[in-house]
């Protein structure tokens, strides 16, 4: 089963969940603004895994993260789905979370 960190309040989160969703692929989401735990856990992997490096460069916060049943970490789940030969859909989940307004 996929580990997804990311928050409800990231609007890149909730269209992986609502895309994860409607295509059935099983996830756990660990929620990184509604516990403690899971935001040390979420930043044990972003401080060590190179996947992050290019996203802490343009200073975004890498999430959604995903962690697959064999230990990869991949934050791009559109390219996920579609590998497994889904189309993802875009969800309207609010404004942006960026700073620079243009993601998260």
């Amino acid at each position: 089963m996929i580990k997804v960190y990311g928050s409800l309040k990231c609007p890149d989160c909730v269209a992986c969940k609502m895309n994860f969703d409607t295509f059935h692929i099983e996830y756990e989401f660990f929620d990184v603004m509604g516990s403690l735990k899971n935001l040390k856990q979420f930043l044990i992997y972003r401080d060590s895994e190179p996947v992050f490096d290019r996203l802490k460069a343009i200073n975004d916060i890498g999430i959604p993260a995903c962690i697959d049943e064999d230990g990869n970490v991949f934050t791009d789940w559109e390219s996920y789905l579609k590998d497994k030969g889904f189309e993802p859909f875009e969800v309207n989940a609010g404004q942006a979370c960026g700073i620079d307004h243009k993601g998260c």
